[in-house]
């Protein structure tokens, strides 16, 4: 154990330590994250401190949450203001058990909300040019102008993607049924585009790759063994090189496509939703970060103020 202490005002030390002793001693947590809780209580006692509080016994909850909203203006990422609120909410339970307090002065804190990160997407000409770049009649070609079409028709996962069987497709009547996280089972839309182009590489394109061994995979390698998700990453990442695409593309990013370019065309997010296969709401509406341009775009075309101004 580190023999660092407590930086904070002599009232406030006795009870960080105590509380650090007890993170090694009976949590086991490890040495970096209490030395890192020991620099957020001895940041928290010190503007305390500043606050006229004399003690732990003395901070209120009004101190505790200008602290934490002290933590934003300055800067601090949300990972890390997430990482001092949680040091100060242990510490208040530990003075609860340890009787030094009668109540938990941190109970009604709330922390900043982490924002999701909007997933990386194409551009329409982008999907464009990756889906068509696989142009040659040989059979892996056919095979990589399926998956591609399919990829961003049906926006299904790279896991479900590579495990798509025979059965599962209809191509005729243009819809798929995939069973996706938990084993639920949906129904996607296939596409004309992708429905296309799946018939042509089981008609002209699968057959070639067909061995003894050969199961019921829609998509085979060239030995004939089904497709595994390191593949089907090599196959975008080869095709985007070919279609000019500089940037780093990972297969995910044609699921992103799929439901950015759905929602910028009108379509209800309750269908993408199901279509994507989301437990919740809440997950689908990530891809409405990346709307405002439309969303301007149409206020500017239908909005009645907005004809009358270009009318002038």
């Amino acid at each position: 154990m580190r023999t660092d202490h407590s930086k904070a005002p002599g009232a406030f030390a006795d009870k960080i330590e105590d509380f650090i002793a007890f993170l090694g001693l009976e949590r086991g947590l490890a040495e970096n994250t209490i030395a890192a809780y020991r620099r957020d209580l001895d940041q928290a006692a010190q503007y305390f401190a500043a606050l006229g509080a004399a003690n732990w016994r003395e901070v209120t909850p009004g101190q505790a949450g200008a602290w934490i909203r002290s933590l934003a203006g300055a800067r601090y990422t949300v990972a890390s203001t997430m990482r001092k609120l949680s040091a100060l909410r242990m510490l208040a339970r530990h003075l609860v058990r340890g009787s030094v307090r009668d109540d938990d002065f941190t109970a009604l804190l709330v922390g900043p909300k982490k924002g999701r990160r909007v997933p990386p997407t194409l551009t329409e000409a982008e999907v464009a040019r990756l889906v068509t770049a696989p142009s040659a009649p040989d059979p892996l070609s056919l095979r990589d102008r399926a998956l591609l079409e399919l990829f961003y028709s049906s926006g299904l996962r790279v896991s479900e993607l590579a495990g798509l069987l025979l059965h599962q497709i209809d191509v005729a009547q243009g819809f798929l049924r995939v069973f996706g996280k938990g084993s639920k089972e949906r129904v996607v839309p296939v596409g004309r585009k992708a429905g296309e182009a799946i018939a042509v590489y089981l008609s002209s394109g699968r057959p070639h790759l067909v061995r003894p061994h050969t199961g019921s995979h829609l998509f085979l390698n060239h030995r004939g063994r089904p497709l595994s998700r390191v593949g089907l990453w090599m196959i975008v990442k080869q095709h985007a090189r070919r279609a000019g695409i500089t940037r780093n593309v990972k297969p995910h990013a044609l699921r992103h496509s799929f439901a950015t370019h759905l929602l910028t065309g009108g379509a209800d997010l309750r269908a993408i939703q199901e279509m994507l296969g989301h437990a919740s709401i809440a997950t689908t509406q990530i891809y409405t970060a990346v709307e405002p341009r439309r969303l301007v775009a149409h206020h500017d075309k239908f909005h009645p103020r907005n004809r009358e101004a270009r009318s002038h």
